[in-house]
């Protein structure tokens, strides 16, 4: 078991993984291509066979040091996932699965640090961002019926119902074709339109969508300054443990003086 688990926590082990998904993503690639698979297609279906089996052994052999800890790990119960995806038959009732097997390339997620700590920010910034989407509902529902009854009549295609003008809006938040496809038209037969369109890009497109940026920074921030109070704690726990030795060998070197000094009248007797 302790062989096995050092076999583990070796940073050589994670630079194979690490290696043996690229290597997959390459494979899982060049499967799309016609012509690669005409010639190539054995090679690469037991190169992809051969990874997937050491996937198999790497997730067992972490479950069987690690036990349930392993499943109280999110990132362990990701690669668990990913990894069992690949497993289940791509038949014709799971065809969709033969697809999923692409997942494992997000195993490197799981293997290198930073995305973790990337992911981790994208995760705790959920709540905020969640915010700001119910406020963009609102603000969608409150042009979307603006927009309708300003210019569905005119423009039904564009703003005839509550729907085609909430999604006539989301393109014009994108700035996708908004002025020549959209805007310019609808001036040509209200002049002033511009002074909706144009608050409305402000408000949506310049502010609510920059508060997703902030908020995002502000995840990665915490979990920037979560990561290094924890790496403070270690180093702190580690000193603490070092200068508790110390004083272990003052207090060894303090009895072995004090026994040597009771000798010495003895042996000069």
């Amino acid at each position: 078991m302790q062989t096995l688990r050092a076999i583990i926590s070796d940073p050589r082990t994670e630079r194979v993984i690490m290696t043996l998904i690229i290597i997959n993503a390459i494979t899982l690639g060049l499967e799309t291509s016609p012509t690669v698979m005409a010639q190539w297609s054995k090679p690469l279906h037991l190169i992809d066979q051969a990874i997937l089996g050491v996937f198999v052994v790497e997730v067992a052999s972490r479950i069987i040091v690690h036990r349930l800890a392993f499943f109280r790990d999110p990132w362990s119960i990701f690669d668990f996932i990913v990894v069992g995806i690949a497993l289940v038959p791509a038949t014709e009732a799971f065809s969709v699965l033969r697809a999923l097997r692409v997942l494992r390339v997000l195993r490197l997620i799981t293997v290198l640090p930073s995305l973790r700590r990337v992911v981790g920010g994208l995760i705790a910034a959920l709540p905020g961002m969640g915010s700001i989407v119910l406020l963009l509902c609102v603000l969608y529902y409150v042009f979307s019926v603006m927009a309708t009854q300003l210019f569905g009549a005119a423009f039904p295609e564009w703003f005839g119902t509550i729907g085609a003008s909430a999604y006539s809006l989301f393109q014009i938040m994108t700035l996708e074709s908004w002025s020549m496809g959209i805007v310019r038209p609808v001036m040509e037969k209200f002049p002033y339109a511009w002074a909706f369109f144009v608050p409305y890009i402000i408000v949506t497109t310049f502010a609510a969508l920059n508060l997703f940026i902030g908020v995002v920074v502000n995840a990665m921030q915490s979990e920037h300054a979560k990561e290094a109070e924890e790496q403070r704690e270690m180093i702190h726990d580690e000193t603490a443990s070092l200068g508790d030795e110390m004083k272990a060998m003052r207090a060894e070197i303090a009895s072995l003086r004090s026994e040597i000094a009771e000798r010495m009248p003895k042996v000069s007797a």
